[in-house]
């Protein structure tokens, strides 16, 4: 069945350049099996790697994954020591396959945040990958939109404070480059798992025109098949930015 969808998706033509997700239902899937809540975490680091190596079936260019909001540094401390061990465990796991099957990693977010040893790795996985050619992902942790629209304002004004540039210079252009994503076109899909209806200051700016899908599926449970499943109705979409079909 998974095969036949990738099939399809092939055969559609045109797919979605950069595919955006919001990772959501670790919690949920663990409670639902009396399971402590890093057991989800765990299990859908299990996942990353069903959505990057459909990506990368899909010829799906570049692929961002919500990993841990800003808004995540409230949750408990056992929780985040967990999170940041298991962001440590992915890296050293999965180093070596993602630079030999072409994968570019980059981390967007506030990476000052987090601990010495978590952004050694970080650093780490970002210089072993440069240089893939095949998909691009993109990991935001310690990410929030509303911060790095602050951020990119605060550059522009340092700008236009020191001389560089007019306040008038000032355009969506100009504030684009000043986004973690600036290398990057805009997503084209945005996948929601576990059913929630929100955006969670996700890339407020870059998901104007994203054709959103929302899959009531739990981020653990997410395979290949389901990241086909949400390009396939991507491609059954009329995506008209304000216009009118001709």
């Amino acid at each position: 069945m998974s095969e036949e969808l990738l099939h399809q998706v092939t055969l559609n033509g045109a797919g979605p350049v950069h595919i955006a997700v919001i990772m959501d239902g670790n919690g949920r899937w663990a409670r639902g099996r009396a399971l402590p809540r890093p057991l989800g975490h765990q299990a859908g680091m299990r996942a990353v790697r069903e959505a990057v190596e459909g990506a990368l079936a899909a010829g799906v260019e570049v692929l961002t994954l919500f990993a841990f909001s800003q808004e995540n540094w409230q949750r408990p401390a056992d929780e985040i020591g967990a999170l940041m061990a298991l962001l440590e465990e992915y890296i050293a796991r999965e180093m070596a396959d993602l630079k030999q099957q072409g994968v570019t990693v980059r981390f967007l977010g506030d990476l000052e945040r987090l601990p010495q040893a978590q952004r050694a790795a970080v650093e780490r996985l970002m210089a072993h990958t440069e240089g893939g050619t095949r998909l691009a992902l993109n990991i935001c942790i310690s990410y929030g939109a509303r911060a790095e629209l602050t951020r990119a304002a605060r550059l522009l004004a340092e700008e236009v404070r020191a001389g560089r540039m007019a306040a008038s210079d000032i355009d969506e252009e100009q504030v684009a480059r000043r986004l973690y994503t600036s290398a990057f076109p805009d997503p084209d899909l945005l996948i929601r798992t576990s059913g929630e209806l929100r955006l969670s200051n996700f890339l407020l700016w870059q998901l104007a025109y994203a054709e959103i899908y929302v899959t009531p599926v739990l981020w653990p449970d997410f395979q290949r098949q389901h990241l086909w499943e949400a390009i396939l109705e991507y491609q059954r979409r009329d995506r008209r930015f304000g216009k009118v079909t001709a």
